[in-house]
């Protein structure tokens, strides 16, 4: 392998995607307001002070909770101050246009699609060899979409491994609920470094001095 390439990992307190770089022989460090529950290098800040020159990837996980679909009915609903949502929206926004050459944002089905974009894939951790149903969203700016790496067949009960029988998340209430529920599955998290990381790679074999294009034909 060519030199390590530097690899920013935002809002990941679990240290599953770094982890999964390091793995590879590439420098990468996690940045999130919580410190890390894994050992490894990590940064506690707000990713917005950061500064983020130098790193050829960004991998982007901007909390969910007033974001995604499933929560979306508490603001809808007067129930919860609007403002919680435009304010994780900003932040999204700050991560999607980051000055790092090639990155992801990841985030469930919910509001960035009809307030920013729509994303470039959406995969779940089936797909990728793990026995559980997530539908993920993957916004991307010159990286490729992931390619499937073990698809799973559905069990014969019908639902994967982290559904009860009605199909929700089976995790019931506890302090760790969402930390354990937003935490990146490991087949997903070890496709994107070994992809993500041989694309980039290969750029720069192929020619080093020329200018990044995005890989989504913006």
């Amino acid at each position: 392998m060519s030199s390590p390439l530097r690899v920013l990992v935002a809002c990941e307190e679990s240290g599953a995607v770094r982890d999964a770089f390091i793995a590879l022989g590439h420098a990468a460090i996690s940045v999130d307001l919580l410190p890390s529950r894994t050992p490894g290098p990590h940064i506690q800040l707000d990713i917005r002070t950061v500064d983020m020159s130098g790193f050829d990837i960004l991998v982007a996980f901007p909390p969910c909770t007033y974001l995604c679909s499933s929560g979306m009915h508490w603001t809808t609903r007067g129930l919860r101050d609007p403002k919680l949502t435009e304010d994780a929206l900003d932040l999204v926004k700050f991560l999607l246009g980051a000055p790092v050459p090639h990155s992801a944002l990841e985030n469930p089905i919910g509001c960035i699609s009809t307030r920013i974009r729509k994303p470039d894939q959406i995969i779940q951790p089936w797909m990728f060899g793990d026995n559980a149903s997530k539908a993920t969203c993957l916004w991307l700016k010159n990286l490729p979409p992931l390619v499937p790496t073990n698809v799973l067949p559905k069990p014969a009960s019908g639902r994967w491994g982290n559904q009860t029988p009605s199909g929700q998340n089976k995790l019931g209430p506890s302090p760790e609920r969402a930390a354990e529920r937003s935490k990146t599955y490991p087949g997903i998290a070890r496709a994107m470094a070994q992809q993500w990381s041989s694309y980039v790679l290969s750029l720069r074999t192929a020619a080093p001095n020329a200018p990044v294009v995005d890989a989504r034909g913006a």
